[in-house]
């Protein structure tokens, strides 16, 4: 409206205004949305590469026996042949990568079948004395 002369005319111009502002409110979450998809494969690529240069710590037991492995197959096996900074380098990478690549659920997982394993190997406290007093019987 350009003029305003009563207080139904002002009603009416809020009204209009109320309604062409839902319009714009919607085309900006709109553009919000496809700029979010727009910007997925960067966040992607981030992500990537933030776990190429960085190790995740959260669990210290479980990176050292992944890094005794990786070592142990990369250094010795597969890149016998190459170069020392190939040996260093290339692990390096690896280790951090693969440091991200379990998820927490896994490693709890993980984790629990390895205690299982040394629970099994280890003899309880109970056998070795059993084992003692029906010797001496």
């Amino acid at each position: 409206m350009s003029n305003i002369r009563t207080y139904d005319d002002l009603l009416q111009e809020e009204q209009r205004l109320r309604q062409e502002l839902k319009i714009y409110e919607a085309l900006i979450r709109q553009d919000l949305v496809g700029m979010k998809e727009n910007i997925e494969p960067v966040r992607r690529v981030y992500n990537t590469v933030n776990k190429v240069f960085t190790r995740d710590n959260r669990v210290p037991f479980f990176n050292i026996g992944l890094e005794m492995g990786i070592d142990l197959v990369l250094r010795r096996f597969i890149l016998a042949k190459a170069g020392w900074i190939t040996k260093i380098v290339v692990p390096y990478f690896v280790k951090n990568y693969s440091s991200h690549i379990i998820g927490e659920e896994k490693r709890k997982a993980l984790f629990k079948k390895v205690q299982e394993l040394f629970a099994k190997l280890r003899p309880k406290p109970e056998e070795p004395m059993q084992a003692a007093t029906e010797g001496n019987v």
